[in-house]
């Protein structure tokens, strides 16, 4: 159980960070962008939960929430060794099934794609494309961070998965996929 009693340490005014080992870093070395670009994706798709009607697709992004600390540990841990432990949070295979296996509920009732969608629609879709963007963002400041230093692949592939989840959810939210917001190639000429 993390427990934190000061919320400042001025441990970081001289601009690095500490990692899960103990090691320090540079604020802004890659992994501590991804980090906080994984913190960014929580902090939006907290907003599209605090606007959610639907107790559990918000109870999906919750696990989503807890999964994205469980990566934020994850890439502040060094070291090519991605076992989890008792004493080392990694993302495994299982969480990255469990997301596919929601994209698949989800989209199941959806209709097929006929077009590229605009994002938006009810405010909490477009939360959700929004923190889907980010998701993006976080996967390709993560990619860049392990062509730095060994990254957990099952990280990685948990971040591609979950911007795929937030799209067939945002669809989803959307009367199931009939309130998209449809992209009309060059209407604006």
């Amino acid at each position: 159980m993390v427990r934190l009693n000061r919320i400042y340490t001025r441990t970081g005014d001289d601009g690095t960070t500490g990692l899960v080992d103990g090691s320090r870093v540079a604020k802004d070395d890659p992994r501590m962008a991804a980090i906080g670009e994984v913190d960014e994706l929580n902090s939006a798709i907290g907003v599209a939960v605090a606007v959610m009607n639907d107790p559990g697709r918000a109870a999906l992004l919750q696990s989503v929430q807890n999964d994205l600390f469980d990566l934020g540990a994850d890439l502040a841990t060094p070291g090519d060794d991605f076992a989890p432990s008792d004493m080392v949070l990694r993302i495994i295979p299982p969480q990255v099934e469990r997301l596919e296996l929601a994209i698949d509920a989800l989209n199941e009732h959806l209709e097929p794609l006929r077009s590229f969608i605009l994002p938006g629609g009810s405010p909490a879709a477009a939360y959700v494309h929004l923190a889907r963007a980010i998701a993006r963002r976080a996967e390709r400041a993560a990619m860049t961070a392990a062509g730095a230093a060994p990254v957990n692949p099952a990280a990685l592939a948990y971040l591609n998965r979950l911007s795929d989840l937030l799209f067939v959810l945002a669809r989803a939210i959307n009367a199931d996929g009939a309130g998209d917001i449809l992209w009309i190639p060059g209407a604006q000429r």
